[in-house]
């Protein structure tokens, strides 16, 4: 059962960058995001003192909150993309492919000179042939109706004969994963910056009942201040309880989805630790030239942490990469404060992070506003567009 299993998730692959992933594996415009900085002006005490550490928590759960009322009140507004669009859009660069289609670097004709965008292209076709209808469509209801600080957020959608179109910020810092490679691994200083802003991204994602399923650093973009942006959110989904799907890159894989037992929330906090395990070590724990043996070695969680993590880091990734449900952190009665309050986090600000009020410790070398240097090349190719409306009825809720 558990080969077969495996075999089926090989099969499986993410609508935007998996045959990337594998390739270099192997060689804010409207309702503006809350601003913390009034909630917390008449609460704040000193910060080692547990009064003032149970206000902010008491603030930021009632900020989530309203984040959380406002996604569902965009989430339920019926819209439906316009049949035209492309004309307005300049066309430069392709910053990315993948199975789905490119992502292309665009400027608005209409709009000021740094109206810079990446104009992410989806084959109508290549949907349909890859079953990926219901996890387009979540994509871009849940791209329009997001507004969080660290994810990416959809600006404009449309569609003609032959694709449909999400267009999105231009984030020029480039993906997590180019960075790493250049670095080989981060430092623990640099990794728990980022850390702490995917823990906040998917404590909100999840407040508001949604999987991410799809944790990578190929899927997290860095902004040219220095701070993150989650994006691909093609595997997103409203799940308040649990759900079956199998999808997900391997490396990254919860043994619960390899074992088809069903699966929640949890799943993500297990990739969270893989990621913070390959931050810091420069790949993988779980790793092989054969997805056979990463299956293999996921559900029985066989690693090793490298001589250079901390004491720290290596108990929370171990509080991460559990096997037993009722042991990992995340789902756990506490929540994400036992991450939060982990020995490894001590001296994060999680207000003034929020805020994006911490100095990075890293920032990417960004000559321009379209500056496209921390993208890798790529061969460029003409979007045909069919005379006839493809699947009409299929993509009729888009």
């Amino acid at each position: 059962m558990v080969v077969q299993m495996m075999e089926q998730l090989t099969q499986e692959k993410t609508l935007d960058k998996d045959s990337e992933h594998e390739k270099k594996r192997n060689a804010e415009k409207n309702d503006k995001v809350i601003k913390l900085g009034v909630a917390f002006s008449t609460t704040m005490v000193p910060s080692s003192s547990a009064l003032s550490k149970n206000r902010n928590r008491s603030a930021y759960s009632e900020v989530l909150e309203r984040l959380k009322k406002d996604f569902y009140q965009r989430w339920d507004r019926k819209s439906v993309s316009s049949s035209s669009g492309l004309d307005e859009f300049l066309k430069i660069k392709t910053l990315g492919t993948g199975s789905f289609g490119r992502v292309i670097l665009v400027k608005h004709k209409e709009n000021s000179k740094d109206a810079y965008y990446a104009m992410k292209c989806i084959e109508k076709l290549r949907i349909m042939k890859l079953k990926q209808i219901e996890h387009t469509l979540y994509e871009k209801k849940i791209s329009e109706s997001i507004r969080f600080p660290f994810i990416i957020s959809l600006d404009f959608a449309f569609k003609d004969n032959s694709y449909i179109y999400f267009v999105m910020p231009f984030i020029n810092g480039g993906e997590m994963f180019t960075h790493l490679r250049r670095m080989r691994r981060f430092t623990e200083v640099l990794s728990r910056f980022y850390a702490a802003q995917v823990l906040l991204a998917l404590e909100f994602l999840h407040y508001c009942d949604i999987l991410y399923r799809d944790l990578k650093p190929e899927n997290i973009l860095i902004d040219h201040k220095g701070y993150l942006k989650i994006a691909d959110l093609g595997f997103c989904k409203i799940v308040k309880g649990r759900t079956w799907t199998l999808c997900g890159t391997p490396e990254y894989i919860a043994p619960e989805i390899i074992l088809s037992k069903g699966y929640g929330k949890a799943v993500d906090w297990w990739s969270y630790g893989v990621l913070l395990f390959e931050m810091n070590a420069g790949y993988p724990p779980f790793t092989s030239s054969d997805p056979m043996k990463v299956y293999e070695r996921i559900i029985t969680c066989r690693y090793k942490c490298p001589g250079t993590f901390s004491t720290e880091l290596q108990d929370l990734i171990k509080n991460m990469l559990q096997l037993d449900l009722s042991r990992r952190f995340g789902n756990l009665r506490n929540g994400t404060q036992d991450m939060k309050n982990h020995r490894w986090f001590k001296d994060t600000d999680w207000l003034a992070l929020y805020n994006r009020q911490i100095e990075p410790p890293f920032k990417p070398a960004i000559k321009s506003v379209a500056d496209t240097s921390n993208f890798d090349p790529f061969d460029e190719e003409t979007i045909r567009i069919s005379d006839h409306d493809l699947y009409k009825d299929e993509f009729e809720k888009f």
